[in-house]
């Protein structure tokens, strides 16, 4: 597999593309956040606990406020290995699809051992983040897809039957890649998807949530950036379920005010390619991301992960200065959130200067060990 051609930053690029990166990962998280204490509540429900107008703040998940769901930790993993992937590119042994599944492996020690293990050295220092050690309602694809060392491929798929919105949740830090073209963004993103989701549906609309957010990154609309994902996806067997639900939540845009009966329509067979479509309803008809965020959350679907998808869409379209301060600050693990961020922006931008043929630094290599 080839990276495309590398991107040459200009001192104003590398800014803008680190805003949306945080943008991105700080936006998913925060409507994961905003989504958890209504995980199972029907829309009625959601309003005699909160009002007419639903959820309008974040509120206790976990036992805490800002608290996120395994879907960040897995966003958090997969950047972890995607930058792991470009260090271990030095070696010659360079495979992004196994890198981000064992990156994916050591999530799943996460959401069954106490804390981290200090022998492992080689597992970096994501892995050794104690607040990750927490079972935050993990969908049972991804325990089951990562129980064993065994990876899912394309011509052997994990849960063939499974099209939930696990895989796509996860999969906003694949369109971080900008000095890839879209097609290889498209199909690194199956490829990791089918590890734990092999439905066709389920593994495209990974794909797609990478595409949309590739375009985003690199400046697009959200209307162009949705437009080029259904050009591409249309090239795919077994495409038709996530392009019709991306027409769907086009058509709905055009139907009038938005409403929370709107998006749980959308969103109603908890599907991905429906919690897609939903977010990025979410994402088109609501230009403050705050208004789009409480919008994505307040029905009775899968709220956490059309808050993750809608905010993904929103942060990589307007960056991180967007995102309502508020949230970002109460967000649970925002400090690893951040850092992490950072470090693929800077791998990004500026590998070569960190472990190239020039030189290395030791204390890179010892965050993103090449092992």
């Amino acid at each position: 597999m080839s990276a495309g051609v590398t991107a040459v930053w200009g001192r104003a690029e590398q800014q803008d593309f680190r805003s949306r990166v945080r943008g991105t990962l700080l936006g998913s998280a925060v409507g994961d956040a905003l989504g958890a204490p209504l995980t199972g509540l029907t829309l009625a429900e959601i309003r005699a606990a909160h009002g007419v107008e639903g959820l309008e703040d974040l509120a206790p998940a976990y036992g805490r406020r800002g608290a996120v769901t395994a879907a960040t930790q897995l966003v958090l993993f997969t950047v972890d290995g995607l930058i792991r992937a470009q260090v271990r590119r030095d070696t010659g042994a360079w495979h992004p699809p196994t890198d981000v599944h064992r990156a994916h492996l050591r999530w799943a020690v996460t959401q069954h051992e106490w804390g981290p293990d200090e022998r492992r050295k080689d597992d970096g220092w994501l892995a050794r983040e104690e607040w990750l050690y927490a079972r935050r309602d993990p969908a049972r694809a991804c325990l089951v897809g990562l129980g064993d060392e065994q990876m899912g491929t394309l011509e052997a798929p994990k849960n063939t039957g499974e099209r939930g919105s696990a895989a796509a949740t996860r999969s906003a830090p694949f369109g971080l890649l900008v000095g890839w073209e879209p097609q290889l963004v498209l199909q690194l993103a199956v490829e990791c998807a089918v590890q734990t989701h092999g439905h066709p549906a389920a593994s495209l609309s990974a794909g797609a949530v990478a595409l949309i957010v590739h375009g985003l990154a690199r400046g697009e609309s959200l209307d162009g950036a949705v437009q080029r994902t259904l050009a591409l996806l249309g090239e795919r067997p077994g495409h038709q379920p996530v392009t019709q639900a991306l027409k769907e939540a086009l058509g709905a845009v055009r139907q009038g005010m938005p409403t929370p009966a709107r998006v749980e329509l959308l969103a109603e067979e908890g599907t991905a390619e429906a919690t897609l479509g939903a977010a990025v309803y979410c994402a088109t008809v609501c230009e403050d991301i705050r208004h789009g965020l409480r919008l994505a959350v307040n029905h009775g679907g899968p709220s956490p992960a059309v808050g993750a998808l809608t905010g993904a869409i929103l942060g990589a379209l307007h960056g991180e200065t967007a995102l309502p301060p508020g949230w970002v600050a109460e967000l649970e693990g925002r400090a690893s959130v951040l850092e992490l961020a950072d470090d693929f922006a800077m791998e990004m931008t500026q590998g070569p200067a960190l472990h190239g043929p020039g030189g290395s630094s030791p204390g890179w290599l010892a965050r993103y060990p090449r092992a």
